[in-house]
């Protein structure tokens, strides 16, 4: 049996002969006829309807849960360039505390999370071409329902919508030991994305975190994660990702040109290695070789503490843009007029790693750096996080000579389009002057004290997934 690392090799190498083929000049003419005329507020992908019979806990009336939901990450499709590719998350869910614990409603708890395919026509509407569902090894489904904890659970209990559990076997009371809450080990809660040329495609989530090879079929065949036990593991990620913050994960991957290195960005502050230290503006980016493991890690300073870093995509070897943004409504969402937020944040940064120092390789024979195999880098037996908070910013990082990721502002999508939606979360280059912006609508459910309600952008209008088009400098710097 070839082995996960050969396995990898050999995708890549099919990958880069794929590469080479196709013409820049035919992609940017065959791109145009959408572009020009793309209309400023925005393109809704279709949907189809997952349930409609829950009742809305503001209005008392059916409410349909939507699929949709084609908004956590995006990615270009390698062989054309009037379509993208799209991914869901774990499925719709409300965060909810039981007589188990703390955790989420699923209203459609066998959800299988997946890729979808989406094309653009010359006239601007968007058609759903294809969709593949995301699977174990053996070919079986997985859910979005949460790890175990050894494997990246952080105790999220799963309820259904009425708020009971959702156990091994629901015809049967629960049991700890002969009928437990319903955990998946392969369970994915998806938000980042990366399709390859050979059809293949890497999923980053917000459990483990886990990054996630699936074959073209969706069928996965290989794993990174920051547990060293995972037998399921091809590389593993440095330890301390497995402090992820619950619901903040990694929020977004990228991959490098040619394919060989994958980049993942957490999205806010992780608990590293306690809660107290989650309202910052610290956040990490990681590295993994395809080809030999190593692992490259790097510090992203946000604008705002607690901001959600939403997307990552790879302009170069050295250079991405990312999304940062906040999570509130310009015109107040389900919230209405009283929650409007006139400064609401969604922007796109382009980042360079080159002057970036690599938290990997940092010279410890300082004796007040040192690196530790559960938490990390340390200054002074303090994680980076707990330096940030005790000094109330970044001052002794700078005087230890580490340093973030530069970054620039490409563009302001509440200022460009007066962009509406809470969460901002997939990015296609389509050229060098042209990005593509998609949200994600949360399969149209929203929640107020645990309790299901259609996600409304204003008292007339239902939140969907839109693409937006808007002129951008994507060009390569040397």
């Amino acid at each position: 049996m070839m082995s996960p690392q050969k396995s990898l090799l050999a995708t890549l190498m099919t990958a880069a002969i794929l590469t080479g083929c196709g013409s820049d000049d035919n992609n940017k003419s065959a791109t145009q006829h959408f572009v020009e005329d793309f209309p400023a507020e925005g393109v809704f992908l279709p949907y189809s309807v997952l349930s409609n019979d829950l009742i809305d806990h503001n209005t008392g009336s059916t409410f349909e849960v939507r699929n949709g939901g084609y908004g956590s990450a995006m990615f270009r499709d390698p062989k054309n360039p009037n379509r993208f590719y799209a991914i869901t998350d774990r499925g719709p869910n409300a965060v909810f505390s039981g007589d188990y614990g703390s955790g989420k409603k699923f209203p459609v708890p066998d959800y299988t999370p997946r890729l979808g395919l989406f094309e653009i026509s010359s006239a601007g509407a968007i058609t759903l071409v294809s969709e593949t569902l995301m699977k174990r090894p053996d070919g079986t489904a997985i859910t979005g329902l949460p790890n175990s904890s050894d494997l990246g659970g952080t105790g999220e209990t799963p309820y259904h919508a009425d708020g009971s559990p959702i156990l091994e076997d629901d015809s049967l009371p629960y049991d700890a030991d002969t009928n437990p809450l319903k955990l998946d080990d392969y369970g994915l809660d998806p938000e980042g994305l990366v399709v390859l040329s050979d059809g293949s495609f890497w999923v980053s989530d917000e459990y483990g975190p886990h990054m996630v090879h699936f074959n073209s079929e969706g069928v996965e065949i290989g794993r990174i994660n920051p547990f060293a036990n995972d037998d399921r593991n091809s590389y593993t990620l440095p330890a301390e990702f497995a402090y992820r913050r619950a619901n903040r994960g990694m929020e977004g991957l990228a991959i490098t040109p040619d394919e060989k290195t994958l980049f993942g960005i957490m999205q806010s502050t992780m608990d590293l290695p306690t809660k107290a230290v989650r309202s910052l503006d610290i956040t990490r980016i990681v590295s993994v070789n395809l080809e030999t493991g190593a692992v490259s890690q790097y510090l992203y300073q946000q604008e705002k503490n607690a901001n959600s870093n939403s997307e990552l995509m790879a302009l170069s070897a050295h250079e991405f843009i990312l999304i940062e943004r906040d999570g509130s409504f310009l015109y107040g969402g389900p919230n209405g007029t009283e929650g409007a937020t006139p400064d609401a944040m969604k922007h796109v940064y382009r980042i360079d790693i080159s002057a970036a120092t690599d938290l990997e390789a940092i010279d410890t024979s300082d004796a007040a750096l040192t690196q530790d195999a559960d938490l990390g880098l340390l200054i002074n037996g303090n994680t980076l996080e707990q330096q940030v908070l005790a000094d109330g910013d970044w001052s002794t990082l700078t005087g230890y000579g580490i340093v973030p990721v530069t970054k620039s502002l490409v563009v302001d999508m509440v200022a460009e389009v007066n962009y509406p939606h809470d969460k901002m979360e997939g990015l296609w280059v389509i050229d060098e002057n042209t990005l593509g912006v998609l949200n994600d609508d949360d399969f149209a459910t929203w929640s107020t004290d645990g309790e299901l309600e259609q996600k409304m952008l204003d008292s007339n209008t239902i939140d969907g997934d839109r693409l937006y088009v808007v002129p951008a400098d994507l060009s390569v710097t040397e």
